[in-house]
């Protein structure tokens, strides 16, 4: 347990403001959005800029006190839940939320850890731009912890994932010492792209402060429509269609299934699906450019009465205003909430080559339903980069408790399919806490050795985020 005279002594670099200590302020901290981990910490600190945070860390690596930096706790895995035991100390980048610069020219946004990532995505369009990273959780999750986890999210079929649009980091060291790599260079080659290293670590080998952001050209049309389709099969054959048509045009291309719909319908208010009946499975197109008078609709019209004459689609509906664009975007982030508020749910976010989405579903399905008789099986995301989040209903009428307790062989049954097709257990939403006993099976001898040397050269006393990406060693 960090004792008083730390605790103490952070209080004298953050104040009384930037540091919460009252167990009643802490609970939120200390639980994830899932529900699945609830840990307990003496304090969450949160510094009011770089400096501050660095002399907390400084303070942290001097006495060995472990740390979990923290954004805006969204995660899915447990990647920002501090121990049970109350040993380790929250760091929130909270109240980083300065954005430094925007320049339009450069097509850069140099932005603290703490903004959200609406917020950011806010700023770019106010300034003529589009930041184009966007996921579901966007109005609470900080651009800190969407860079930590190397987000994916809804247009990564178009822009890549957030690691694509990072020019440079600030961060944080595990001994408090401050790396200001935040250039905005396009082309550097000047030795390690270090900036990489820190995306996608979920926080174990620094705290990223701050970021400079590549901007794209904010659209001038946009074109969206949701689609029932017959089949996974169809759907993929739908992709190729937009694909082989215009690819540079797709910025979204998602994929749901009928049950997963009928939750987002049944519990989420104002929910209402566009089409005249429902469909086995669906499809969310959305296409965009920068270019005006560009066509898209008539595009997109073009490609869906062809694909209806061929029945890869039973029916479509395009939206004709933003409102509607915005109610069937609804329809697909809405997703998780609904499969929260239907019962308790085990998530598998994975990945396989597109090409191999249907086939991937096909047989999954099949190995839950063997596993689980009367396991609802509610696949849905990304198609259009072959990122699916394979997600498992509790049986109706089954015990939550009992059902998430078969968490790991739920997962590790859905694995074993994305192993036959080379995908990864981890598409987009880290390893986290969840994970990490799947690193040696799936990252293990040199890859995972290597992750390890990094991990002691950067931490040797391996006090950021403990217990989180890598196995414990022992």
């Amino acid at each position: 347990m960090p004792d008083a005279s730390l605790l103490s002594a952070i209080r004298a670099i953050v104040g009384d403001r930037g540091m919460l200590t009252d167990p009643t302020d802490t609970a939120a901290f200390s639980e994830d959005w899932r529900k699945l981990y609830r840990g307990h910490t003496a304090a969450v600190i949160r510094p009011g800029s770089t400096e501050e945070l660095a002399e907390v860390v400084k303070l942290c690596a001097e006495t060995g006190t472990p740390i979990v930096p923290q954004g805006g706790n969204t995660s899915m895995v447990g990647g920002a839940v501090p121990a049970e035991d109350g040993s380790e100390l929250i760091l929130s980048t909270a109240r980083l939320n300065r954005i430094r610069d925007l320049d339009p020219t450069d097509m850069t946004l140099t932005i603290e850890a703490g903004v959200t990532l609406k917020a950011a995505q806010m700023a770019a369009s106010d300034a003529g731009c589009l930041l184009p990273l966007s996921i579901s959780s966007e109005g609470t999750a900080q651009i800190g912890g969407v860079l930590a986890v190397n987000a994916g999210g809804n247009n990564t079929v178009r822009y890549g994932n957030a690691r694509d649009m990072v020019l440079g980091l600030e961060v944080v060291l595990p001994d408090g010492t401050i790396w200001n790599g935040l250039r905005k260079l396009r082309k550097d080659n000047t030795g390690y792209c270090l900036r990489q290293l820190f995306v996608g670590a979920e926080g174990t080998l620094g705290i990223i402060t701050a970021a400079v952001l590549k901007l794209a050209p904010q659209p001038k049309e946009m074109a969206v429509a949701l689609c029932g389709v017959p089949s996974v099969q169809a759907a993929l054959s739908l992709f190729s269609r937009f694909q082989a048509h215009d690819a540079a045009s797709i910025s979204a291309f998602e994929l749901m299934s009928g049950l997963g719909m009928s939750f987002v319908l049944r519990h989420i208010p104002g929910a209402t699906l566009p089409l005249a009946q429902p469909a086995p499975f669906y499809v969310l197109v959305e296409l965009a450019t920068p270019r005006p008078n560009a066509g898209l609709r008539a595009m997109m019209e073009e490609i869906l009465e062809a694909a209806l004459a061929e029945e890869q689609i039973l029916d479509a509906a395009i939206a004709e205003s933003d409102a509607q664009r915005a109610s069937i975007w609804k329809l697909r982030e809405e997703h998780s909430e609904a499969q929260k508020r239907e019962g308790a749910s085990v998530k598998n976010d994975v990945s396989v080559p597109v090409s191999k989405v249907p086939a991937f579903i096909a047989e999954a399905t099949a190995a839950c339903e063997k596993l689980m008789p009367g396991v609802r099986v509610v696949p849905f995301g990304h198609m259009g980069d072959g990122n699916i989040h394979f997600n498992l209903e509790q049986p109706e009428g089954s015990d939550a408790a009992w059902f998430l307790a078969q968490d790991h062989a739920i997962m590790d049954a859905v694995n074993e399919v994305v192993r036959v097709y080379d995908g990864s257990f981890s598409a987009e939403h880290g390893v986290g806490k969840l994970k990490p006993y799947m690193m040696p099976d799936w990252r293990g001898g040199a890859e995972l050795a290597l992750m390890q040397q990094i991990k002691s050269a950067i931490d040797p006393k391996r006090i950021m985020n403990p217990g989180k990406v890598l196995p414990v060693q022992n």
